[in-house]
């Protein structure tokens, strides 16, 4: 790896946990907000918040001479669509399923997805190296010591969020495909307007939502529209230019481990040790994913995917 790829891959990386630390928090506002609207409402109002502060920011990004070379308008819509839906299907199960889980254990469940990354690559031909494995596996018993408590059983809601977490799985897949070709902005905020009309209906529907509830929930709702949807999704897609799918899934994955702490440091809830070591095992295993492998033994690959050229713009 070049200084200049090393460099990229350093940007990727702090913009991937930066975006894992933003969902920390965000997953406490999805819980919170549940207490007053349901799930196709949260995720259809904080999903039209998004794509209203996306939109202000192409039009400002536009008018001072920053827009984005990438403009192939066909590909740009393709992925956005496609990225709607499927981001539409996990954000909903996620939602549906934290009525009748524990954000804990839901949020372990989500957090399969660095499993299932590396898994699904396989069939796309990416061949992570050994050691990349062996974190994933680190991260996986971290996440478990952190966010289940006394035995494991599999509810109604626990499956929901399990086949959220194959539809995050796909979302991370997408962006690896799409990001180096399109606009991030442009592309972000299509998927968010089509995660808010595939939602409007279901809400209407299903959930009849009154103002007064919404106005209620509004912090959550615009937490989770705004820093989570404008900022958060775009960080993970302009850091999955520069990263690898597998290597990206483990940088996301302490979303569980900065969810806790931020219980720890704003609301006063005490950590056990057992919770400690997860916390410690996650970051390890983000650690272990970020040591040069490469180097250290020579011609193996420490993942045998072609990155995208790095490119460094401004769409963010």
């Amino acid at each position: 790896m070049s200084h200049s790829e090393h460099k990229g891959h350093g940007i990727g990386a702090a913009m991937l946990l930066s975006a894992s630390l933003i969902w920390g928090v965000a997953f406490v506002a999805q819980s919170a907000g549940m207490q007053y609207v349901g799930p196709y409402t949260f995720t259809a109002v904080r999903s039209v918040l998004a794509a209203i502060g996306l939109g202000i920011l192409i039009f400002v990004l536009d008018r001072t001479n920053m827009k984005s070379k990438n403009n192939d308008k066909k590909v740009l819509w393709r992925a956005g669509i496609i990225l709607g839906v499927v981001m539409t299907i996990a954000s909903n199960l996620q939602q549906i399923g934290l009525v009748t889980t524990s954000a804990g254990k839901a949020g372990f469940i989500t957090s399969l997805y660095i499993v299932l990354v590396p898994v699904f690559g396989l069939f796309l031909k990416r061949h992570p190296h050994p050691m990349l494995w062996v974190s994933v596996l680190i991260a996986l018993v971290g996440l478990y010591f952190l966010s289940i408590r006394g035995d494991f059983s599999m509810s109604q809601g626990d499956l929901l969020v399990l086949a959220s977490a194959v539809a995050f799985t796909f979302q991370i897949l997408l962006v690896d495909h799409y990001s180096p070709k399109v606009d991030i902005i442009r592309l972000n905020c299509i998927q968010f307007s089509v995660m808010a009309i595939l939602s409007f209906v279901p809400m209407m529907v299903l959930e009849q939502p009154k103002i007064g509830a919404i106005s209620d929930a509004w912090l959550p709702i615009v937490y989770a529209g705004l820093f989570s949807g404008c900022g958060a999704y775009t960080l993970q897609m302009l850091g999955q230019r520069r990263v690898e799918p597998t290597t990206a899934s483990l940088l996301l994955s302490p979303e569980n481990v900065f969810s806790a702490l931020a219980g720890w440091v704003i609301l006063g809830q005490k950590l056990t040790a057992r919770e400690l070591l997860g916390c410690a095992l996650v970051f390890v295993a983000i650690i272990s994913s970020q040591l040069p492998w490469r180097k250290w033994f020579g011609k193996q690959a420490v993942a045998q995917e072609a990155l995208p050229e790095t490119v460094v713009q401004t769409d963010a």
